[in-house]
């Protein structure tokens, strides 16, 4: 089975209430910390769980150390997901409002344990569930420990030291998930320093979509993922943004076009920027 799989609003509609099924509400904005819990509460699909992003997807922010969102300590994650009755047998479907962005988060933090089958996101997320007029549920979802067991997978991610040593060598490829004005250093309505990775590609998370926001096909993004890595060999490829979380929308972009899981760089701009030593660029 493919490592990325995506799964239509009518297939899940059908499942619903399957024995494996796990669903994650995985909803959140981060103009407004509370909206993803908020909106979980006012209707959410049936059975779904709800998975914060920053109390459960993310470790603790330590100032002038971390980026914005970091990794969460992988004990803690699997309590969590054993909370919301994950086995590791278990289908696990992941969504959000629709980009998919938090959904892809929570997709590479179960691939990172180990967990690479029976895992998808909604294609389209909430948006393509209301336009194909399928319902919302206020019920509480059934509370179930699951029995989930993994082990993170160290050679997924790199640090800032790793990154830094890599610039320059011919064979990285740098991909920066975030909007081409930020990537220019034009505009940085989030951190403090504006800017990018020296030597990174503008990739910017949102051109995986389609109008639709439904993914493009894997034919469509292995085209857009060729044209970015040229000559260069896909596993040496490594991907960041702003704080590790759209970055995992390319790596799951990338792994449904067919390519091997690339590395994250998970501290991202937020992180490499609380070193004034590390080097910056702006423009193209």
């Amino acid at each position: 089975m493919p490592l990325a799989q995506l799964i239509a609003p009518q297939q899940l509609a059908e499942r619903l209430g399957a024995p494996k099924l796990v669903i994650l509400d995985c909803r959140f904005a981060l103009e407004d910390v509370d909206y993803g819990q908020r909106s979980y509460a006012e209707g959410h699909i049936a059975g779904a769980h709800f998975a914060d992003l920053e109390r459960d997807l993310s470790g603790p922010v330590v100032k002038g150390v971390t980026g914005r969102h970091p990794l969460p300590d992988p004990q803690q994650l699997i309590q969590r997901l054993r909370s919301w009755g994950i086995d590791n047998d278990s289908d696990v479907v992941l969504y959000d409002d629709g980009p998919g962005a938090f959904a892809a988060r929570a997709w590479w933090l179960l691939a990172w344990l180990g967990k690479r089958d029976g895992v998808a996101i909604l294609d389209g997320g909430l948006k393509a569930w209301h336009a194909a007029g399928l319902p919302l549920s206020l019920d509480a979802c059934d509370k179930r420990e699951g029995s989930f067991s993994g082990q993170p997978d160290a050679s997924l991610v790199l640090d800032a030291a790793e990154l830094a040593n890599g610039l320059g060598t011919p064979d990285l490829t740098l991909l920066d998930a975030r909007a081409l004005p930020r990537f220019r250093g034009e505009v940085e309505p989030i951190d403090p320093v504006a800017g990018h990775i020296p030597g990174a590609h503008c990739a910017a998370f949102t051109d995986n979509l389609g109008p639709d926001g439904r993914f493009l096909s894997p034919q469509q993004l292995k085209q857009r993922f060729a044209a970015l890595l040229g000559t260069r060999q896909p596993q040496a490829l490594v991907a960041y943004c702003g704080s590790g979380v759209t970055a995992c929308h390319n790596l799951f972009a990338l792994a449904l076009a067919g390519y091997p899981l690339a590395r994250l760089y998970a501290g991202s701009w937020s992180e490499w920027i609380t070193d004034p030593q590390r080097p910056v660029a702006k423009g193209d």
